[in-house]
Order: structure tokens, then sequence, then C-alpha cells
């Protein structure tokens, strides 16, 4: 990449409808625009000094979240929550070594640990395990070394997460968290990733909540197939808390393909999540803050979906639409506990949904968020 500062922005008008809802709610259809984001990539000083910024502008678009069976997380449930106006704010500064390289980077943003935040993966609608594959919206220090395929992170931070958009991490709680990650580059295009985080009472911005042990391993696919463009992802990811009192475990496969004007994307998941007791006067929200106790059992989600689009279509100057349409169908069972039971509250175990919509790009494609310092290297992009 060149000297300077390069934006990118977009935006996801999508109308979504579902079967069933929290408390035998039944269907529901809801229009909106999701994603509504940002990008800043700067390098200066020869590429030494880089910066990742992400303005995510969803408190205003969905302050109510977005609706999505099996979704978890940030206090909503059933419902993908609005990301904090600051989703990334990094600076890192990179120092050649030899053939490799070491780095320093620090600021607002993703821990090293998991895989990509599905916004810069093919489908729209988020999987059940965004909260175990992933580690997002924390003040992070991390430290990088890169020597030919190997990439090592160490990371610390601050284990709170955001319980509304316009929030800060608590500073005064940096460093109760840490992180390991390593990344294997066998080939081009192909990315093996191994990572594990303890993160301090997330739920409980107080600290007063349980520790979280978090294990993830994936491995990555992107170049093409016969000519035709393609991308594909395998992850497992494990997280326990209490003790291994509650374990929460996912398995998770997806990938995409261009066929001519067209991309077809699928996804496998298999995940459990936490049941937690539920806001008297908001179905789709869940009490906070949590101390463990709230915890009514895990539910396990096992969800197929698939998408096509056609991405890219150029509208004017730098910027392109890509209309899609996209369906889900997760089925719901009980893996822990006895207070709750989905097929009372939800009047089945069954649940569809359906999206059609259009995302609009300016300025190139996404790029792939929580990559910072030798990690910054765009092995890969966006979507």
């Amino acid at each position: 990449m060149a000297q300077g500062v390069t934006i990118t922005a977009q935006a996801v008008g999508v109308v979504t409808g579902t079967t069933r809802g929290p408390e035998r709610g039944g269907g529901r259809t809801e229009a909106r625009l999701v994603q509504p984001v940002a990008m800043a990539h700067g390098r200066w000083l020869g590429g030494r000094l880089r910066l990742r910024a992400t303005l995510n502008l969803e408190g205003l678009t969905i302050p109510g979240g977005e609706l999505a069976p099996g979704n978890w997380g940030e206090g909503f449930v059933d419902r993908r929550h609005p990301h904090t106006w600051a989703h990334e704010a990094m600076l890192a500064w990179v120092q050649p070594v030899g053939a490799g390289a070491v780095s320093f980077a620090a600021g607002k943003g993703f821990v090293p640990y998991g895989t990509d935040d599905p916004m810069v993966r093919p489908f729209t609608g988020y999987p059940v395990n965004h909260h175990l594959a992933q580690l997002l919206e924390r003040a992070v220090a991390i430290a990088g070394a890169r020597a030919g395929p190997l990439t090592l992170e160490a990371a610390l931070f601050n284990g709170d997460e955001p319980e509304r958009w316009q929030q800060w991490p608590r500073v005064a709680r940096f460093g109760d968290s840490w992180s390991l990650r390593g990344t294997v580059r066998p080939a081009v295009g192909v990315e093996l990733q191994l990572s594990h985080a303890r993160v301090a009472s997330p739920e409980n911005r107080g600290g007063a909540g349980f520790t979280k042990a978090k294990w993830s391993a994936s491995v990555r696919g992107d170049g093409t197939i016969a000519g035709r463009a393609a991308y594909g992802l395998l992850e497992v990811a494990r997280t326990s808390e209490a003790r291994a009192f509650f374990v929460h475990r996912t398995v998770l496969g997806e990938g995409a393909l261009r066929l001519g004007a067209w991309r077809v994307a699928a996804r496998g998941e298999w995940s459990e999540r936490p049941e937690e007791e539920r806001s008297l006067g908001d179905p789709f929200r869940s009490l906070r803050p949590h101390l463990g106790e709230d915890v009514l059992g895990v539910t396990r989600w096992l969800t197929g979906a698939l998408q096509v689009m056609a991405p890219g279509l150029p509208v004017a100057g730098r910027a392109h639409w890509s209309p899609f349409v996209e369906g889900a169908l997760s089925r719901v069972s009980l893996a822990q506990g006895v207070v709750f039971d989905p097929a009372a509250f939800y009047g089945g175990t069954t649940i569809a949904r359906l999206s059609a919509g259009a995302r609009l790009d300016w300025g190139g494609p996404m790029h792939r968020m929580g990559r910072y310092g030798v990690q910054d290297e765009e092995h890969g992009h966006g979507h």
C-alpha cells in the first residue's frame, strides 16, 4: 500500500423476516439499515506507522438491534447488538527485522483471538458464535512478531464488554485479561490459526462476574478454484466459565464461490449459547449487570444458511452495489439445565429466517478487522 490514508465505506439495507420469536411471539418482519461503517487504513514513514480505524453508526440505525434468531451478546438475545461507534481505532509500529518483522499496536479494537469479524465475511447475517469466536471493542495492547510463514501475537486488554453503543472500555480494568494467537500461512491464500484467551468478567463491568477461558482454531482459504474466486473457513471454538461449570462450544464451516455474475455462499453451524434471564420489559434483552446466577441453561443451535449475491455492480465513480437474498434454518435444543425450555419459549424448535436487500460499497473492499501490526499485510480481503 502507498503512503497516506485509504478510505472505504459501506451500508446494507435489508428486510428480514422470521417464523418464530421469544415468548411465543410468532414471526415478524423488519426493515433496517445495518453495518453503516467507514474505514480508514493509513501508512506513513515507509509503512512503519500504521492506522486501522472503523467508524460504526449502528447505534443510530439499529439502536434496538437487528432481528437475528440465535444471536446473543452485550445484553441482546435473538438480536444482533449494535456495535460501538468507535469499532476500531488502532495505531501500530512495525519494525522490519531481517526477513521478518516485529510490531506493537495499541488502541481500541479487536483482541488477537479467533477469526475474522462476520462483517467482512460473505454473509450479512451473523452466526450464533460471534461472541465465542471473536473478542472485540476492547482497549488492547498487542505485541507481534512475524518470521517466514509464522506470526505470533500476545495481548493485554480489559475484560468488560460494552453495554451501550456510546460506551468506552473501562480503562481501570485494562490488563485484567490476556490472549495469545499463532498464525501459520503455509501457502498463498491459506491460513491456520490457534488462539487462547482468558477474559475477566466480560458481562459485568464492575468485575464481579466469572472469568472465561477461550480456545479457537481455524483454517481459512482465499483464492481461486478453476479460475473462479473462492473463499472457505472452518473453525472450532470453546468457551468455559465458572471453572467449566458452563461450557459453550462451536463448529462452523462456510464457503463462497463466484459463478459468473453471481456469488453463492453456504454456511453450516453447530453452536451452544448461554440462556440468560431476560428483561421483564423486553424479551430480546437479558439482564445487565450479569453475575452468573442469571444463566438458566445452555441451548444448542444447528443452523444451515445459503446466500446468493450479485457482487460489485457499478453505480457511479467508486460506488458499487450488491443485491442479495439470504436464508437460514435453525433448530434449537436444550444442551444443559432444566429451567429453560426452548420448545415452550419459542413455540417450537425450528426457526427460519429470510433476508433480502443490497450492500452499497464505496472505495473498495473492507479491510480485515482485527489485523494490526505484523498482521496488517492484507492476506485476503473482506467479503
